[in-house]
């Protein structure tokens, strides 16, 4: 029977990663627990990022938290045990991508060298609860899922690690294995493709705002026309 989520969240406050690591590496199957409850989002999107698929990036989650559970043992500390997980994830749906014959490059240098200036992710704003602004902010989420899905794979994976998950620069680096000058630049270029994909679509939204065809225009005319011919009674 799957343990309380609520007692697995208890046990696993204050615990560290190293201390939950060496427990599950004994067979601790709640420390397991919590280790999986503890990274799931993040190793998700990581996941998600690299195969644009749901499903798959559920079905790869688990494969690569199998493959962490057999090599626990060999995980020494050297780096965060997110990081060692998120190289687990990277690479289990890297093999999915190149079983699927997509082109899957993420963790390879991709000669570019130009680095710029990052900010760092913006704070979402304050949300109003009322339905209407839900049903806006749904809308608005799932525009912005699929632009992030429409970069290319190189550059979104380090979005969905920088902006989403707020990882530094560093910590980006060491989950991808690549340079921090390599990250800096890919997260630049990701926002740039971002901001230029959703500003087309509000150019295109804009343009039809208070659209003037169909039904109402119909209905003012004949209202208007009515007023000025009355329709003959008879």
């Amino acid at each position: 029977m799957p343990i309380d989520a609520a007692v697995v969240k208890a046990l696993g406050n204050g615990s560290s990663d190293a201390e939950i690591a060496r427990d599950v590496a004994a067979g601790d199957k709640i420390a397991f627990e919590v280790l999986m409850r503890r990274h799931n989002r993040t190793l998700y999107r990581v996941a998600r990022a690299i195969l644009k698929d749901d499903a798959e990036a559920e079905d790869v989650l688990q494969l690569a938290y199998l493959h962490a559970y057999q090599g626990i043992e060999g995980f020494r500390g050297q780096s965060k045990l997110s990081t060692w997980l998120t190289r687990i994830v990277v690479n289990e749906a890297l093999m999915r991508a190149r079983q699927r014959g997509r082109e899957a490059s993420v963790i390879t240098l991709d000669g570019m060298s130009r680095d710029e200036s990052d900010p760092g992710p913006e704070q979402p704003a304050p949300a109003d609860e009322r339905p209407d602004a839900l049903a806006a902010r749904a809308e608005t989420r799932a525009l912005i899922e699929r632009r992030i899905d429409s970069l290319p794979e190189v550059f979104r994976t380090v979005f969905i690690l920088r902006a989403l998950e707020e990882l530094s620069v560093e910590e980006t680096a060491a989950c991808l294995d690549i340079n921090e000058g390599t990250v800096r630049t890919r997260f630049f270029r990701a926002r740039g493709l971002l901001r230029e994909s959703l500003a087309r679509d509000i150019d295109t939204a804009t343009g039809e705002a208070f659209s003037f065809d169909g039904a109402r225009c119909d209905r003012i005319v004949g209202s208007v026309l009515d007023r000025i011919h009355p329709p003959d009674p008879h």
